[in-house]
């Protein structure tokens, strides 16, 4: 039998030596309100599933960090409702977002 190194998968992040904070504007931001109004807009058909989202923050990149939650975090079709559903939606209202991401 071979002896393989011995590789670890899980490590936790804590003990990672990387940076996990992110610079996000300050919520006085006038982007805040029109993310929000955006969100505001495709909330009833998250929640009509059991599920909704929560905007973390926006960050200096034009990137929007929201939270699924509800049956939306566990859900396997997540990714296609996060881009064709929460993401399309924010970038129509507020044009200068480049990407939401589900943290």
């Amino acid at each position: 039998m071979r002896d393989y190194p011995r590789v670890d998968f899980f490590v936790p992040i804590t003990t990672r030596n990387m940076n996990t904070t992110k610079d996000y504007l300050p919520d006085t931001d006038p982007l805040y309100d029109r993310v929000i109004k955006a969100l505001e807009e495709v909330r009833p058909y998250l929640q009509a599933d059991g599920g909704d989202c929560q905007l973390v923050g926006i960050t200096k990149d034009m990137l929007v960090d929201v939270k699924l939650l509800g049956a939306c975090g566990s859900c396997p079709m997540s990714t296609l409702t996060l881009r064709a559903g929460v993401e399309q939606a924010i970038k129509k209202a507020v044009p200068e977002i480049a990407r939401v991401e589900a943290v």
